[in-house]
C-alpha cells in the first residue's frame, strides 16, 4: 500500500490479517484509510460496525458508533446496515429522547429501503415490533382504571400501529399476504375498504415485479442486463422513489460500471433535483470510478448548478486532476469543464476583476499543465488542435476586446504544427474578421495560402473573395498571382503522387492476376490427377513394393496448430527440393513459374541431416508465391552470420510449400537467427524456430508463451483491428509499468483483436483490470482479464507400429490437411492385418506385436481372381 495506495484487494488483505491478529487500533486505522479512498461494501461495513459495537460501552463511545453508521448508510443503499442501525439505536432508548431517535432512524430506513421488494419486509416488521413493545408498556395494569393521560397515550400508540400496518400493506413486498393476515388478526376493528383497495393494488404491482426479481435471483453476477430491464420497467411506471431504489440496488452490485453511474446521475440531475441526494450520488460515483472523466465533469456541473461554494468546487477539480485518467484527452476535457465554470463567474462588463484574472491564470496553467504533466506521461498533450488556446483567444477577442492577446495566442497555435491545416487558418480569419481589421485578415490569408497543404483551394478562394469585396487592383493582382502559383505547385505535387499510386495499383493488379493464374493451374492440376471411378489398378507384389517405396520417400510433415499459429514440425524424414532454376526467359509470368516448377520436379530429393540441427533453423509461414526463396532468405539471414545452405521445400509439382531450412556455419548464428521470428516478409509474419527432431525430443515445444495462470499479465479482447502496439501501450501504461505487449495475429499477420499485456507485478495488473475492463477504444468496448489460457487439447498418441508387412505407412498431411493426392493407393482390403490387434485389457494390449515373441505370419499371396472374389463377397 505504500507503493500503491489504490490497491483495493491489498486493503482487504491487510484488514483481514489485522482482524485475525486482534490488532484493533491498527485495524481501525486501516479501515479508516480504505474508507477515505473507496466506498465500502455492505460486508466490510457490517464487520467494522460489529467490532466497534463490541468495544462501545460508554455513552460517548455509542456516539462514535452512531457516526460510523451514518457514514455506512451513505456509501450504498443496504437494508442490512439500516436494520442493524435501527436495532442498535434501540439499545439507547433509555437516554433522553431515545424513543424519538429510534423512530427517526426507522423512518429514514423506510424511506431508503422500505420499498425493497425482497428485503423491505424485515424493516417494516422490526419497526412494528418496536412500536408494539411500547404499546405493551402503555397498557394499564389488570384491574386498574387508566388515567386520562394513559388513555390518550394508549390511543396514540394504537393509531401508530394501525398506520404502520396500513402503510406496509400499500407497498408491493414479498410475503405481503402474511402481513395482511397478521393485521386482520391483530386489529379488533374491521379493515377499512380503502386499505383493502390499496392492498389489492399493491398485490397486482407485486405480480408485475416478480418476473424481474426472479430474473435477478437466477442470474449470475454482475446481472447488468437483468438490472437494466428492471430499471426500464420502473422508468415506465414513473415512481421516483422506486426508480432511485432499483438504481441503488444495481450499483451496489456493479459499483465499478461508469455508465450505470452516469445514467443514475443524469436521472437525478434532470428529475429529482434534490441537492443532498444529487451531490451524494455524484460523490460516490467519482469515488468508485475515479478514472472516468465524464463523471468528474458531471460532478462539477452539479455543484455549480446547486451553487456550491467556489472553494469547494476548485478543491474537487484538483482531486480530479489527481484521479489518474487513462487518456491524455481526458485531461483536456476536465480542464475545459473547469475553465467553462470559471468563465461563467466573470462579469465582463467590468474592465478588470478578480474572477477575470483567475480565469486568465487558469488558462495559462491549463496550457502549461498539458505541455508538462500530460505530455510527459502520455507523450502527447491530448490537444493537438489547441482547443483550450483557441477558446482563450475567443474570450480575449469577443468578451475582453483584447485582439492583441488573441493574435499572440493564435501565433502560438500555428507554431505547434497547425499551420498546414486550412480549417485552422479559417478559424483565425473568422475571428480576425469579426473583431479585428482587414489588414490583419489579408495578412493571415496570404500566410495561409503559402502554408496550407490539405485544402489550399479553399483558402485561395477565401482570399480572392476578400480582395473582390474590399481590395484594390494591386491587392487583387497580388492575390491572383499568389494563388495561381501556389495551386500550380500543388497540382504538380498531386500529379506525382497520382503516378506513384497508379504504378503501385498496377503492380498489385499484376500480382493478383499471377495469383489467380497460379490457383487456376493448381486447380486444373488437381482435377487432372483425381482418379476416375471404374479405373482398374493392378495389385501385383511388384506394384505394391513400388507404391510403398514411393510413400516412404514423400516428405513427412506434421502441422500442429497452437494458439498463435506456431508450427511444430516432425523433421526426422523431412525431404526438400533445392537448387536454382535456369535463367528466366521473357514471357508470361505464369509460364515462367510453370517452367521453374517443372525444372524443380527433376531435382533429387535430399534427406535432412539431423546431426546439423544445432546450426540449422526451421523457417515457416512464408508466402507460397515467393519467386526465389533462396535469394530472398539469404539476404535476410546473412545479417546473423555466414549461411552455408538454404533448403526451400517444394511440392511434387515443384511449387514452393512455404517453409525451408537455413543452415549456418556456426551455432551462434543459428541462435541469433531466432531473433528474426515474426519479421514480416512479403506481407506475412515469418516464423523462425529451432530445428529439432520431435521423435527424439517429444517434449520440445516451439510455443514460446506460458499457457498457465499469470497474475501479472492481462488478456485483452475486443480491440479494434486498427489498434497498434503503441496505442495500446499508451492506454495501459497509465496503470503501471508495462514490460511487454503482444498483439495476437493470424498466420497472414492480420490482427485478431486480442492482446497480452505484461506488468511488473500483480498489483499493477489487478488495478489495470479494474480500470480498463469495459473501456472504449476507438468505439470498441474491450474486455480485460488476468491471463489464464484454457488448457490445450493434447493430440492423441500415435498407435503402436503394426508388425504386418501389409501395414500402411503412417499418412502425413501438408499444411492444408489431407489432400486428394495423398490418398492411399492400396485397396482397403489389403490394409487389414493378418493378426488383428487384441483389445486392451486393464491397460495392457494382449498379443500385440511389441510383446509377442512370435514372428508375424506370412500372408497368403492372392491372384487377381482371389482378389475379385473377395470384393464380391464384401
Amino acid at each position: 500500500l505504500s507503493i500503491n495506495a489504490f490497491d483495493y484487494n491489498c486493503h482487504l488483505d491487510l484488514i483481514k490479517l489485522l482482524r485475525q491478529e486482534g490488532e484493533l487500533v491498527k485495524l481501525r486505522r486501516a479501515r479508516q484509510k480504505m474508507s477515505e479512498l473507496f466506498p465500502l461494501t455492505e460486508e466490510i461495513w457490517l464487520d467494522w460496525l460489529k467490532d466497534e459495537i463490541k468495544m462501545a460501552s460508554e455513552s460517548s463511545e455509542r456516539e462514535k458508533v452512531y457516526e460510523l453508521f451514518e457514514r455506512a448508510v451513505k456509501d450504498y443503499i443496504c437494508p442490512e446496515i439500516w436494520l442493524e442501525y435501527a436495532q442498535y439505536s434501540i439499545g439507547g432508548i433509555g437516554q433522553e429522547g431515545g424513543i424519538e431517535k429510534v423512530r427517526s432512524i426507522f423512518e429514514r430506513a423506510l424511506t431508503a429501503v422500505g420499498l425493497h421488494v425482497t428485503k423491505g419486509t424485515a424493516l417494516w416488521e422490526a419497526y412494528r415490533e418496536f412500536e408494539n413493545a411500547i404499546l405493551e408498556t402503555a397498557q394499564p395494569a389488570p384491574g386498574s382504571v387508566p388515567s386520562p393521560e394513559q388513555q390518550q397515550m394508549l390511543c396514540s400508540q394504537l393509531e401508530k400501529m394501525h398506520t404502520l400496518f396500513r402503510r406496509q400493506l400499500g407497498i408491493p413486498l414479498l410475503d405481503m399476504e402474511a402481513s395482511y393476515a397478521e393485521y386482520e388478526e391483530w386489529s379488533e376493528e374491521p379493515i377499512p375498504e380503502t386499505v383493502i383497495k390499496n392492498y389489492k393494488k399493491a398485490l397486482q404491482q407485486l405480480e408485475k415485479c416478480k418476473p424481474y426479481e426472479e430474473a435477478l435471483l437466477g442470474a449470475e453476477t454482475p446481472k447488468l442486463a437483468e438490472y437494466q430491464a428492471y430499471i426500464d420497467f420502473e422508468m415506465k411506471a414513473g415512481d421516483p422513489a422506486r426508480i432511485q431504489l432499483i438504481y441503488e440496488r444495481a450499483l451496489a452490485e456493479n459499483c465499478l460500471v461508469p455508465d450505470l453511474w452516469a445514467r443514475y446521475n443524469q436521472y437525478l440531475d434532470r428529475q429529482l433535483k434534490v441537492k443532498e441526494l444529487v451531490l451524494s450520488a455524484h460523490d460516490r460515483a467519482v469515488r468508485n470510478c475515479p478514472w472516468t472523466v465524464g463523471l468528474w465533469i458531471r460532478y462539477l456541473l452539479a455543484m455549480e448548478r446547486h451553487r456550491v461554494d467556489h472553494g469547494i468546487i476548485s478543491e474537487m477539480f484538483e482531486k480530479a486532476l489527481n484521479a489518474g485518467f487513462i487518456q491524455a484527452t481526458d485531461y483536456v476535457e476536465i480542464w475545459q469543464a473547469y475553465l467553462d465554470y470559471l468563465r461563467r463567474r466573470v462579469d465582463f462588463t467590468q474592465d478588470s476583476s478578480k474572477e477575470l484574472e483567475e480565469l486568465r491564470s487558469a488558462f495559462a496553467r491549463a496550457v502549461e499543465y498539458l505541455k508538462q504533466e500530460v505530455e510527459e506521461r502520455f507523450s502527447e498533450s491530448g490537444d493537438p488542435s489547441c482547443t483550450i488556446m483557441q477558446n482563450w483567444a475567443r474570450v480575449e477577442a469577443r468578451l475582453c476586446n483584447n485582439m492583441q492577446k488573441a493574435r499572440e495566442l493564435w501565433d502560438n497555435i500555428m507554431t505547434k504544427g497547425n499551420a498546414k491545416y486550412a480549417n485552422m487558418w479559417l478559424e483565425y480569419y473568422n475571428l480576425e474578421r469579426a473583431h479585428g481589421d482587414t489588414q490583419h485578415c489579408r495578412k493571415a490569408l496570404h500566410r495561409a495560402v503559402q502554408c496550407t497543404s490539405d485544402y489550399p483551394e479553399h483558402v485561395c478562394e477565401v482570399l480572392l473573395t476578400l480582395e473582390r469585396i474590399e481590395g484594390t487592383l494591386e491587392d487583387w493582382d497580388a492575390a491572383v498571382q499568389k494563388t495561381e502559383n501556389r495551386l500550380a505547385r500543388v497540382n504538380e505535387q498531386r500529379a506525382k503522387v497520382a503516378e506513384k499510386e497508379a504504378a503501385l495499383a498496377k503492380q498489385e493488379e499484376e500480382k493478383a492476376e499471377q495469383r489467380k493464374q497460379a490457383r487456376a493451374e493448381k486447380k486444373a492440376s488437381k482435377k487432372a490427377k483425381k482418379p476416375r471411378i471404374g479405373d482398374k489398378r493392378k495389385a501385383d507384389d511388384d506394384d505394391e513394393g513400388e507404391w510403398g517405396q514411393e510413400e516412404e520417400e514423400q516428405p513427412s510433415k506434421r502441422h500442429k496448430g497452437d494458439g498463435d499459429g506456431i508450427l511444430e514440425e516432425d523433421m526426422e524424414v523431412e525431404t526438400g527440393l533445392f537448387g536454382r532454376s535456369g535463367p528466366e526467359k521473357p514471357g508470361h509470368p505464369a509460364n515462367q513459374k510453370e517452367k521453374a516448377s517443372t525444372s524443380r520436379k527433376d531435382l533429387p530429393k535430399v534427406l535432412h541431416d539431423s546431426s546439423k540441427d544445432n546450426v540449422t533453423v526451421f523457417v515457416s509461414n512464408l508466402s507460397y508465391n515467393m519467386a526465389d526463396p533462396e535469394v530472398k532468405l539469404k539476404e535476410l539471414f546473412e545479417s546473423c552470420g555466414e549461411v552455408v545452405e538454404i533448403r526451400p521445400v517444394f511440392s511434387n509439382k515443384g511449387t514452393f510449400r512455404g517453409y525451408c531450412y537455413v543452415e549456418f556455419k556456426e551455432e551462434k548464428s543459428a541462435l541469433q537467427a531466432l531473433g528474426l521470428d515474426r519479421n514480416v516478409v512479403e506481407g506475412r509474419p515469418m516464423f523462425v524456430s529451432p530445428c529439432v527432431d520431435k521423435n527424439k525430443n517429444p517434449d520440445f515445444k516451439v510455443f514460446r508463451y506460458s499457457t498457465t495462470l499469470e497474475k501479472h499479465k492481462l488478456f485483452i479482447s475486443g480491440l479494434p483491428f486498427s489498434c497498434t502496439k503503441e496505442e495500446l501501450e499508451d492506454v495501459c501504461k497509465a496503470h503501471g509499468n508495462v514490460k511487454d505487449i503482444r498483439l495476437v495475429t493470424n498466420r497472414a499477420g492480420k490482427p485478431k483483436g486480442l492482446a497480452y499485456v505484461e506488468y511488473e507485478n500483480e498489483a499493477q495488473a489487478s488495478q489495470a483490470v479494474l480500470k480498463m475492463d469495459g473501456l472504449t477504444v476507438k468505439e470498441h468496448v474491450i474486455k480485460v482479464a488476468i491471463s489464464n489460457p484454457p488448457l490445450r487439447k493434447l493430440p492423441d498418441k500415435p498407435e503402436a507400429a503394426r508388425a504386418s508387412q501389409f501395414a500402411v505407412p503412417r499418412q502425413v498431411y501438408g499444411a492444408r490437411g489431407k489432400g486428394r493426392t495423398q490418398l492411399s493407393m492400396m485397396p482397403r482390403a489389403l490394409q487389414r492385418h493378418s493378426n488383428p490387434v487384441a483389445k486392451a485389457e486393464n491397460g495392457v494390449v494382449q498379443n500385440s506385436p511389441a510383446t509377442s515373441s512370435q514372428p508375424p505370419e506370412e500372408p497368403k499371396k492372392m491372384s487377381n481372381a482371389d482378389f475379385a472374389k473377395m470384393l464380391l463377397k464384401k
